[in-house]
C-alpha cells in the first residue's frame, strides 16, 4: 500500500521563531490584513504566539511550518480559542512566505493543525476568515474540507474593517469533510 507523506511538519512556535514572523510580515503576505505590522506589534505578536504554544489547557497553539525533506521554515499557522456568534469555537490562520506558495504547503499544514485541534477535543468548530478577496486561502479552505458559510464583515486588525469569508469544519471525530 502506498501512502503520502506529508509534505510539512508542523513545530510549536518557539521564543527563537521571531524571525520567522518577521518574515511572514511582508507587505504581500499581509495586503489582505490591513498590512505589514510595526516592530512593536511584532514583538507583542511573537510573545502571544511563544504563550499560546506554552499553554496546555486547549486553548490553542502558534506552529513554525517546516517544509520537508529541506527543513526549512516555509510559514506559521496556529489555532486559538474564539467566540463567533456565541458559541467558543477555535480559529485557524496562515501565512506561506512567498518562495514556498503554489506547492500545496498551506494545505498541507492546514490538514496538521485540524489534526491538532481535533485532538484538543475542545471545540466542535474550527473556523478560518480569509478575505474575500483572498483566492489562494479561500482554496485552501475549500480543499481542507471547510465549508463555506458566506461572507460576514470584520474589523482586523481594530479599527480596519474588511469583509471576510466565514468556513467552518466540524471536528467531531468521524465528521466527514464537506471539501471536494
Amino acid at each position: 500500500m502506498e501512502t503520502t507523506a506529508s509534505p510539512v511538519r508542523l513545530d510549536a512556535w518557539a521564543e527563537t521563531d521571531f524571525e520567522l514572523l518577521r518574515a511572514a510580515n511582508a507587505p504581500e503576505l499581509m495586503g489582505h490584513l490591513g498590512g505589514p505590522e510595526t516592530d512593536e506589534q511584532l514583538v507583542k505578536r511573537h510573545h502571544r504566539y511563544v504563550d499560546l504554544s506554552a499553554n496546555r489547557t486547549g486553548a490553542g497553539c502558534m506552529f513554525r511550518i517546516v517544509l520537508l525533506p529541506e527543513e526549512v521554515p516555509a510559514g506559521t499557522i496556529g489555532f486559538w480559542e474564539q467566540t463567533w456568534d456565541g458559541e467558543r469555537v477555535y480559529e485557524t490562520g496562515w501565512a506561506v512566505l512567498p518562495g514556498f506558495q503554489g506547492r500545496g504547503v498551506a494545505t498541507a499544514a492546514t490538514a496538521a493543525v485540524v489534526e491538532r485541534a481535533r485532538a484538543a477535543r475542545k471545540h466542535r468548530y474550527l473556523h478560518a476568515f480569509p478575505s474575500v478577496d483572498n483566492g489562494a486561502s479561500n482554496a485552501v479552505c475549500r480543499k481542507a474540507g471547510f465549508e463555506l458559510r458566506g461572507a460576514r464583515a470584520f474589523e482586523y486588525p481594530p479599527g480596519h474593517p474588511i469583509r471576510s469569508n466565514d468556513w467552518r469544519l466540524d471536528l467531531t471525530p468521524g465528521a466527514l469533510p464537506v471539501g471536494p
